[in-house]
């Protein structure tokens, strides 16, 4: 599940990470995101020999929670089966951060998510966007400086959430939470 906010004008800002990194799979799994259930936007595929739900929810960020919970309760989904795709400004951008639980940390969409389900038992992946010198909604809200670099990150964020699913969220933390290598 990739949290966002819908329409046009918010599309490939940086609050709109979990939307690209989810598209970028539904892309990679070959999955058509243009069904509408849950008030999100999903897609149905397989991954890793598993069937996976791919989840965008419609509401506005701040709301995202009651798409999760629709969702949860309607499919019998528990909080650890979910795995949550979002921006953090608390990371350096660039980052990517697989964290099993906790808390929703200065995000209101996670704050929306953890209301709804009553928990914040549920793995999620952290994308570093950085904090803003002037004002934070403007910048969340802006597209990314440097394009070819977000992608690259969105890219990261997308394998880690392929790692969960076949591999486990240890291995992923393990993968994705160490520092880059260094080259030489």
């Amino acid at each position: 599940m990739g949290l966002g906010n819908p329409g046009s004008k918010y599309a490939h800002t940086r609050h709109n990470a979990g939307f690209d990194v989810v598209s970028i799979l539904a892309e990679r799994m070959g999955v058509s995101m243009r069904q509408y259930a849950y008030k999100a936007q999903i897609g149905q595929g397989e991954l890793g020999g598993k069937k996976v739900l791919l989840v965008m929810p419609q509401t506005y960020m701040n709301n995202s929670g009651e798409s999760v919970r629709e969702m949860a309760q309607a499919l019998r989904v528990r909080a650890d089966q979910l795995i949550l795709v979002y921006d953090d400004v608390d990371l350096k951008e660039g980052t990517v951060r697989v964290k099993a639980r906790g808390s929703a940390g200065t995000h209101n969409g996670m704050r929306s998510v953890i209301y709804h389900l009553q928990t914040d038992e549920f793995t999620r992946v952290r994308v570093g966007i950085g904090k803003p010198d002037g004002d934070i909604v403007d910048y969340v809200l802006s597209e990314y400086t440097d394009k070819q670099a977000a992608l690259e990150t969105l890219k990261r964020a997308a394998d880690a959430v392929e790692t969960i699913i076949k591999d486990g969220v240890l291995e992923a933390q393990n993968r994705f939470n160490a520092p880059p290598q260094k080259t030489c």
